[in-house]
């Protein structure tokens, strides 16, 4: 209930159906009240292109191919609270022919596998709320589920519990790269996770309340990475906020998926404030474990704020000097540079 009254606030819209949009060329697709986002990334013809997202909220699920390569998406207003695309797939969501659930993927509000893709200035959510399905076990819930290389999420707003955003590659053994560049990602478990080479900059991730009385109640960050990629999440210049109590929620826990044992998750937290809704002492912990979190590439480097603090310095290790030289958006994208400078 709480998603589903913050996202009919948002723009007083009305809430917009499945109809063809309206374009002004083909390379230019408008999408207004009364069209369909979907039906305008269908109408993009070849890659490139751009579709400008006027306010409302958008109650349908996406999906970009990869052939629509070097698209942009984004937002009419710069204000991404404006134009919200929204649905309430989870994991363990029925289809409707039967066969079978969605799965964690399936569930993604958006999901692109296009090469080049560019969204800005939008809001992408899933308000699958568990407490209106208590029959359901599978409640990873995906906002957005993104694997084409040179992916780029700018002024974003991420909505979810479960598994809000899924940042991943497009083969086990490709190492596409991702940029998510002053985005808001919220959520409780697990909520930015996968096998993407993904840089966070200057983003904002709020874990949320739950009603529950167990600790930790959920993680920020869930990687995947494969054990060949010497790159895998790098947060940097951004915030950890909580609305849950002091020191109820970890950074990160390691994914290992049962299709990829070999996987050697890696994440580095650095130059970023970290609020007190972080467990200090013990930051990380295991998903299984068979796959202690202490054998991965966990690391931090000039964090700051109460959840930053370091008092047992095992439980949190740091880059030296020379190693943060190594773990910059420069040595994570390479030649793709959509920051502009250095």
């Amino acid at each position: 209930m709480r998603r589903r009254t913050l996202l009919a606030g948002i723009t007083g819209a009305a809430l917009i159906t499945a109809t063809p949009a309206h374009a002004r060329s083909r390379r230019i697709v408008h999408v207004r009240p009364g069209d369909s986002l979907q039906a305008a990334v269908d109408a993009v013809d070849g890659p490139g292109g751009t579709i400008v997202v006027h306010p409302g909220t958008y109650r349908e699920v996406v999906d970009v191919p990869a052939e629509k390569g070097e698209l942009t998406i984004r937002g009419a207003s710069r204000d991404p609270r404006a134009a919200v695309l929204v649905y309430d797939n989870a994991n363990g969501t029925a289809k409707p022919d039967g066969s079978g659930t969605y799965g964690t993927a399936g569930s993604a509000t958006f999901t692109s596998a296009a090469p080049g893709l560019t969204v800005r200035d939008l809001t992408l959510a899933n308000d699958w709320l568990r407490a209106d399905h208590p029959e359901i076990t599978g409640t990873q819930a995906v906002a957005a589920y993104v694997t084409g290389d040179r992916t780029h999420f700018d002024n974003v707003r991420l909505l979810a519990h479960q598994d809000t955003l899924f940042a991943d590659t497009t083969a086990l053994d490709a190492f596409d790269r991702q940029y998510f560049h002053r985005c808001y990602i919220e959520g409780d478990v697990d909520f930015v996770f996968g096998r993407g080479r993904a840089v966070f900059d200057a983003c904002h991730f709020h874990t949320l309340q739950r009603d529950v009385t167990f600790t930790p109640k959920g993680m920020v960050f869930a990687p995947a990475t494969a054990r060949a990629n010497p790159y895998g999440f790098l947060a940097l210049r951004g915030r950890i906020t909580s609305g849950a109590e002091d020191a109820a929620y970890k950074i990160a826990r390691p994914w290992v998926p049962s299709y990829e044992t070999t996987a050697w998750p890696s994440l580095v937290v650095r130059d970023t404030w970290i609020g007190p809704g972080i467990d200090a002492v013990t930051p990380y912990t295991n998903m299984r474990d068979a796959y202690p979190w202490q054998t991965m590439r966990f690391r931090e480097h000039a964090n700051s704020g109460p959840g930053a603090v370091i008092s047992v310095p095992e439980n949190r290790p740091q880059l030296t000097t020379g190693e943060a030289a190594t773990h910059t958006r420069r040595t994570y994208l390479g030649d793709w540079r959509p920051y502009g400078r250095p």
